[in-house]
């Protein structure tokens, strides 16, 4: 597909799946609430001196956040899945698969992330600082399209030893095509500000209605990445 059919699609895809779109909505917001509260029971124990009270807040809240990440990782996930295949429909909750699956995703990104964390700072050893830093530049570029890659592999195959093929993952970029994903990524995150900075300025004006939109846009851009990516992946 091109890049204008994909972002035209996923533009309207959240709207044409108003019930997907919903659960996904109220996943967020709960998730939002977890951590608001969390955050308020740690000022809370702060304020009265408890520790105890501070650090049960914490790790309450990590778990809880954690928990309802996986979940909506894996989602998302099936959101992809669904660009993918191009399919119109949307998922459906299938709660203990899409928990396990934003498991597997969650590792997908640890490794994604060390393994360009490892090269850098052997690159440092080895080269100048600025040569090292240019290095360390493209090397991180490379493996954060690699990850869009292989968080797609994860979506259509479920399989956690596929996800992690990172060669192959690097393969798919060119099979997608380095010029396509880099616009693909421009676009999305320039998009994105753009809608944040339009809600913020409502945000301004109103802050409770500016709140509830800049909550809603945030699932939305969510929502219509995921799709975005599933459609960007489907000639792969």
């Amino acid at each position: 597909m091109e890049l204008g059919e994909i972002l035209g699609d996923a533009l309207v895809y959240p709207f044409q799946n108003i019930k997907a779109f919903a659960i996904y909505l109220i996943l967020g917001i709960i998730l939002g609430i977890a951590v608001a509260g969390t955050f308020a029971g740690m000022m809370a124990g702060v304020a009265t001196d408890n520790i105890l009270a501070v650090i049960g807040s914490g790790i309450i809240g990590i778990i809880v956040a954690l928990f309802l990440g996986f979940f909506i990782s894996g989602y998302e996930l099936d959101i992809i899945k669904y660009g993918i295949e191009r399919s119109g429909g949307a998922p459906e909750i299938d709660f203990v698969r899409q928990f396990i699956n934003g498991i597997k995703y969650f590792v997908v990104s640890i490794v994604y992330m060390i393994i360009p964390i490892i090269l850098s700072a052997i690159l440092a050893i080895i080269f100048q600082h600025w040569l090292s830093l240019i290095l360390t530049i493209i090397v991180a570029i490379i493996f954060a399209f690699a990850l869009i890659m292989g968080q797609c592999r994860l979506a259509k195959t479920e399989d956690l030893v596929d996800a992690l093929s990172i060669g192959e993952a690097i393969g798919d970029i060119s099979k997608v095509g380095v010029v396509k994903l880099i616009l693909f990524v421009i676009v999305i995150t320039v998009l994105s500000l753009v809608l944040f900075f339009i809600v913020g300025l409502i945000n301004k004006w109103n802050t409770v209605i500016g709140g509830i939109l800049i909550g809603i846009l945030g699932i939305y851009i969510s929502f219509f990445t995921a799709r975005a990516t599933g459609l960007l992946y489907s000639d792969v």
